[in-house]
């Protein structure tokens, strides 16, 4: 009786292999197990990666410094502080203006219940019935109207308040980025398609941030200017409030509106309420929902419908910041999940808004390096 492992001459040995399909339910069941991780610990990974966000945005003013004949130090410092000075500054201005709304809002209170009392009675005069007028208002109320607000407010300035961890995680990482360039070398002469995923994701990191800022800019200050001459009070505060939500994909727009329209209404009335919409409308989405998409997708590569599930998972998993955060977050899974792996790189021309040649060579091709036998790619994006 031959022997097991004995094989016949000519025959071939067909190599064990794990089933697809138990493939993709062990990688279904890691990605379930590492969102509740992620879920768990969002109060943690927020403010880290904001931190790295903002490092990843100064670290040309590094590199330009070093190639500029500066010590490595100091440009480390020039960077912090820039750094700092955003975070700061965002956060002076909220807490000031957030203040100067909680001393106004009490004064509204009055004009609230005539808006209340002038709507039913335009009711009555169509005919609406005391008890049908009685069930539509009876869940209007000046302190419903304080909480829409003040959740507003609270998600936008929780997002910055872990203060002291993200300027300690800014200070470490500034620090690092000294010697970013020397180690992203040494990976990518041993792991050149790592090199090529982190370039990627710091790359299209700084371009989202660039095109995001120099459109919330002109936004905060056409919206600053409306309401400043449609005389709504707080002006500075929801211009910051555009700038901010800016940097929500697809409904930031919304975000950003929604409290000085109601601010307006008991300033002016309905009248005034729907010149502040006509101005948002005008301004924020035109710039915010038609031109800047396109400028986005160029810049980062993902799809209109990729960008805006991006900020529903993130918004679920890590809360507001999440949402600030969709677009960046988004493109490091992609760098980590399909940049990193030549094999997997033809994914982003499903997500992508412009698909073009595969990451690696212009064919998509992979070559091994001499050096250390792994694929090569013809393009690297370094940092």
């Amino acid at each position: 009786m031959p022997d097991a492992d004995s094989v016949e001459p000519g025959a071939v040995r067909v190599p064990w292999s794990i089933p697809r399909g138990l493939i993709v339910l062990l990688a279904t069941a890691s990605m379930v197990i590492s969102i509740a991780g992620m879920k768990v610990f969002a109060s943690i990974i927020g403010p880290v990666f904001l931190a790295l966000m903002l490092t990843v945005a100064v670290q040309p003013i590094q590199s330009y410094l070093r190639r500029r004949g500066w010590p490595a130090w100091l440009g480390m410092l020039v960077a912090l502080i820039a750094a700092y000075a955003i975070v700061v500054g965002l956060l002076a201005v909220l807490v000031v203006s957030v203040a100067q709304l909680a001393t106004e809002l009490p004064d509204y209170s009055t004009r609230f219940d005539d808006l209340l009392g002038g709507l039913r009675s335009t009711l009555s005069g169509w005919g609406v019935g005391r008890d049908q007028i009685h069930d539509l208002l009876s869940g209007l109320s000046f302190q419903q109207l304080l909480s829409v607000l003040e959740s507003t407010l609270r998600g936008l300035t929780g997002v910055l308040s872990n203060l002291a961890f993200v300027l300690a995680l800014l200070l470490f990482m500034a620090f690092d980025g000294m010697s970013i360039g020397r180690r992203i070398e040494i990976v990518d002469q041993v792991r050149p398609d790592i090199a090529y995923a982190l370039g990627s994701f710091a790359s299209g990191t700084r371009q989202y941030l660039l095109v995001s800022t120099v459109f919330g800019l002109i936004v905060a200050v056409a919206d600053g200017l409306a309401l400043w001459w449609l005389g709504v009070p707080l002006p500075l505060l929801w211009a910051v409030l555009s700038f901010i939500t800016n940097f929500i994909p697809n409904i930031g727009f919304v975000v950003g509106l929604v409290p000085p329209a109601l601010l307006a209404l008991l300033e002016g009335g309905p009248r005034l309420m729907i010149w502040v919409i006509v101005v948002y409308c005008v301004i924020n989405f035109v710039i915010q929902s038609i031109i800047q998409p396109k400028y986005v997708g160029d810049a980062v590569g993902l799809s209109v419908t990729v960008t805006f599930l991006s900020l529903i998972f993130w918004t679920w998993v890590l809360g507001a910041l999440g949402a600030l955060l969709a677009i960046p977050l988004t493109l490091l899974v992609r760098a980590l999940l399909l940049d990193i792996d030549p094999t997997t790189r033809w994914v982003s021309a499903l997500i992508s808004s412009a698909p073009g040649p595969v990451g690696g060579n212009s064919t998509g091709a992979v070559s091994a390096s001499p050096e250390s036998g792994e694929p090569s790619t013809a393009r690297r994006a370094i940092p």
